[in-house]
């Protein structure tokens, strides 16, 4: 089994960024406006933070725009290589994010809470690049669209993973004592960390060193 891709979220700084790209982190996660949630940077950091990030680098917008104009502003002002939806577009309008930003790879969270899920994750992978499955809850007054700490179904997650055809990102409550477990019973592209690699809201060097040498013993390269 090849070692997964881990995007490290929440980076609110450039110095974040670094330390995570120093420690293994393929990818950033850089939170614009949410409802709830943590990691919330104005989008002038946001697009500071993408400069500053190698081009090997992936950089994620993570937008709770839902309307494809709306989410188009916000790309704009911060300019990463990726726009992560984490809620659900408008009509699915994803066409016309493709001809407005025909070099952005585009991923849509979609929130496992029961079948409807998997249902929703079949249909939206026909649109975009990935998928990236996360424990919120779009359905509340205050919407959760991320960075829960929660751990959802993974047998579910599994399944929907092998019913789509597009590379599959775990979040969720993932850190350096579940991560054999998330791995084995998903089997995802990437997996993507908050809270898990983080103390008193700050990322940790020592968690993120833990966590990638946990993924490591596992020999899964």
């Amino acid at each position: 089994m090849l070692r997964p891709r881990v995007k490290i979220c929440c980076i609110s700084s450039i110095d974040e960024a670094m330390i995570a790209i120093e420690h293994g982190a393929s990818a950033l996660g850089l939170v614009g406006h949410m409802p709830s949630g943590p990691g919330v940077i104005d989008d002038t950091l946001i697009n500071q933070i993408a400069k500053a990030a190698p081009p090997s680098i992936s950089t994620f917008l993570l937008t709770s725009e839902t309307k494809p104009q709306a989410i188009i502003s916000h790309y704009k002002r911060a300019n990463t290589t990726t726009i992560q939806i984490v809620d659900q577009l408008e009509k699915r309008k994803y066409e016309t994010l493709r001809n407005e930003l025909p070099n952005v790879k585009l991923v849509q969270v979609i929130h496992v809470i029961d079948g409807f899920s998997k249902k929703e994750a079949i249909e939206v992978s026909k649109y975009v690049d990935a998928i990236l499955l996360d424990s919120g809850n779009p359905n509340l007054k205050i919407k959760e669209l991320g960075g829960t700490g929660r751990i959802h179904n993974w047998d579910l997650s599994r399944q929907i993973r092998e019913s789509i055809d597009v590379p599959l990102f775990l979040a969720g409550g993932i850190n350096k004592n579940n991560v054999k477990q998330a791995i084995e019973t998903v089997q995802p592209f990437g997996l993507d960390l908050c809270s898990g690699v983080r103390t008193n809201g700050r990322l940790d060097p020592e968690k993120l060193k833990d966590f990638f040498e946990a993924i490591d013993a596992e020999k899964l390269n």
